[in-house]
């Protein structure tokens, strides 16, 4: 089945009203659209501060959970080595660990809060159906997206015990690409200087083992939930478009979506998925709440969703 995925639509102005109301327009702007001003996607307001009170993804500024986060990642930015990602990718790529559907993997990460996550300590669950209901709201007809925003991190499951119970420094956080230098806009880059591929002559240079534009469909990631969500959803042959299966893949390299970085390492076809992630990646972050979802109300909306893009049942 192939599914043809529009351009995003960033605005929900036409242009006949820009071109027509122009001068007016400029007259009875007032205050409160000045606060919006550029803060707009799809309809999507950017809140002022995440669920502790403080700027989204502000790994510096003290609260509840910044020692915990720092050493999270220095875990982490030690033991990704490029043949530890080889070897988590080969074992966990065979999907014989658990057959499933896709709520129930939902349901399974009702267990878990991302140790990666300054920005919110609720169980991910919440954050999945934060994050498909507000896009639901600002592109109603997109619903691969609704669906993507469900499952992007549904790859969690690694943390269950009937996984393996690995360990969060290689399942959750920021990824990057292994095989090549490390680039000082990965977060808290500094403890890269700890890892063994650092000072490996065939992984520490701005290219290492990869050719100029080769496509991020040729890169080993750092190891995670996306990738593995990634593998998951391909080997299961879901119907998802390519933007959806660039957005499991790629949603936590904010190196890259966010930094602008390793752009030598993407082809054309990356740079017009980057469109879409973009336009995910806001929702991903800035919909993090206290404020819950009525799981059961929701439910059957998303389940429909599931049908038509999944089987019944995974193998995981």
């Amino acid at each position: 089945m192939t599914v043809i995925v529009p351009e995003p639509v960033l605005s929900q102005t036409s242009n006949n009203n820009n071109t027509n109301n122009k001068d007016s327009n400029k007259e009875i702007i007032n205050e409160e659209d000045e606060k919006q001003d550029l803060k707009l996607d799809g309809g999507f307001v950017v809140p002022d501060s995440n669920a502790f009170g403080h700027s989204f993804r502000d790994y510096e500024k003290e609260s509840e959970r910044k020692a915990s986060v720092e050493q999270f990642y220095r875990t982490n930015h030690i033991n990704q080595t490029y043949e530890f990602a080889i070897k988590k990718k080969e074992h966990y790529g065979k999907l014989d660990k658990a057959v499933m559907s896709i709520w129930e993997s939902c349901e399974l990460l009702n267990e878990f809060v991302d140790e990666s996550d300054p920005d919110l300590d609720e169980p991910q669950i919440e954050h999945l159906l934060q994050t498909a209901e507000a896009i639901r709201r600002d592109y109603p007809n997109e619903d691969w997206l609704h669906l993507t925003a469900l499952i992007h991190d549904l790859g969690k499951v690694l943390l269950h015990p009937s996984f393996g119970g690995e360990p969060q420094w290689c399942v959750v956080g920021d990824t990057y690409p292994l095989g090549c230098a490390f680039n000082e806009s990965i977060v808290h880059h500094r403890y890269f200087k700890e890892n063994p591929d650092n000072q490996n002559p065939d992984y520490n240079t701005k290219l290492g083992i990869y050719t100029e534009n080769c496509g991020l469909d040729k890169v080993t990631m750092s190891w995670g939930h996306d990738e593995y969500m990634y593998l998951v959803a391909k080997g299961n042959n879901t119907t998802l478009p390519p933007a959806g299966l660039f957005i499991i893949r790629f949603h936590s390299f904010y190196a890259m979506h966010r930094s602008g970085s390793y752009k030598y390492l993407m082809d054309d076809e990356d740079k017009e998925m980057l469109k879409w992630l973009q336009v995910f990646n806001k929702y991903d972050l800035y919909s993090k709440s206290k404020v819950k979802i009525n799981q059961e109300e929701v439910k059957p909306y998303y389940l429909s969703l599931i049908e038509k893009y999944f089987p019944a049942k995974l193998r995981w």
